[in-house]
């Protein structure tokens, strides 16, 4: 079945934030040869990624859905652009270039693991031989995605826990 993807305008059946088209052409820009594959790899692979993003990411985006029968996250609504002196807001019938271009790096990751761990007890101290291994008290088994975290940053609430002041 071929991939449905959103295009701003709030699909209800949406199951990715980019086509197998547009990633083939991110990851050839930058040089990523392990985006391979069948069309139906990728396409799951990028479905793959659009779960990972709405569970991780879907209760932290800054604005408002548009509407209660979208299937994904975006578009929103009053999002704003932190990074202008006036206050704007992202256009409500559009997914940012930043949420594409993560769902397409998730994707490459996709291919080869899982975007999720289940969580199981946490070492605390394991030794084989002479090699041993300490985990910090509490510590998340989960993989987190630095770079896609940055990709993200701007579109999230409170994402460094400040609220931003101008001087002017």
């Amino acid at each position: 079945m071929t991939i449905v993807v959103e295009d701003g305008t709030g699909k209800a059946d949406a199951e990715s934030y980019i086509s197998v088209t547009d990633a083939d052409t991110y990851h050839s820009n930058l040089g990523n040869t392990d985006w391979t594959g069948t069309t139906a790899v990728k396409e799951a692979a990028l479905r793959k990624a659009t779960n990972y993003l709405q569970q991780q990411f879907g209760t932290l985006w800054a604005g408002y859905r548009n509407t209660s029968t979208q299937a994904l996250d975006w578009p929103r609504s009053y999002v704003p652009l932190t990074d202008l002196l006036v206050e704007e807001y992202f256009a409500n019938d559009d997914v940012p270039t930043e949420i594409v271009n993560a769902c397409a790096s998730l994707a490459l990751r996709a291919l080869t693991e899982d975007l999720f761990t289940d969580e199981s007890r946490r070492v605390r101290m394991e030794k084989v031989d002479t090699l041993a291994v300490e985990y910090e008290p509490g510590a998340s088994p989960q993989k987190r995605y630095v770079e896609i975290e940055r990709m993200l940053a701007r579109y999230l609430l409170g994402a460094d826990g400040a609220i931003p002041v101008i001087r002017v």
